[in-house]
């Protein structure tokens, strides 16, 4: 299930590096965020990267990890997990991730909890 991506929604995707500027925390604690699904990153040109829309105020989005926790748990990967997250999704009428941010995050659950 990949979405096409002229569909997802425009972010820009930070590397590694980036990541340790913006959220000010070590590489290793950047991959602990990772590692501990705080963040998901997906390949992009040979290079892990996360979308920018992941991050608020300096801060992994609170809400991401119970929702890629919902969507691993219907066995979505990462990729699939953060395609589903940017493209539009007709049951919520914007993007997954849109809806996260303004604070709808029991109606994005619902709906992932749907999908396995």
């Amino acid at each position: 299930m990949t979405t096409d991506d002229a569909s997802l929604i425009e972010t820009e995707w930070l590397t590694l590096p980036e990541l340790v500027e913006v959220l000010g925390e070590p590489l290793g604690r950047v991959r602990r965020l990772l590692d501990d699904l705080h963040l998901v990153g997906s390949r992009r040109d040979g290079t892990l990267k996360v979308p920018a829309v992941f991050i608020v105020d300096g801060e992994p989005l609170s809400s991401l990890r119970g929702t890629v926790f919902a969507l691993h748990d219907a066995g979505f990967t990462d990729d699939e997990t953060i395609d589903w997250l940017l493209a539009p999704e007709d049951t919520i009428g914007v993007a997954p991730i849109e809806a996260l941010r303004a604070g709808r995050k029991s109606e994005v659950r619902r709906v992932a909890r749907t999908l396995a």
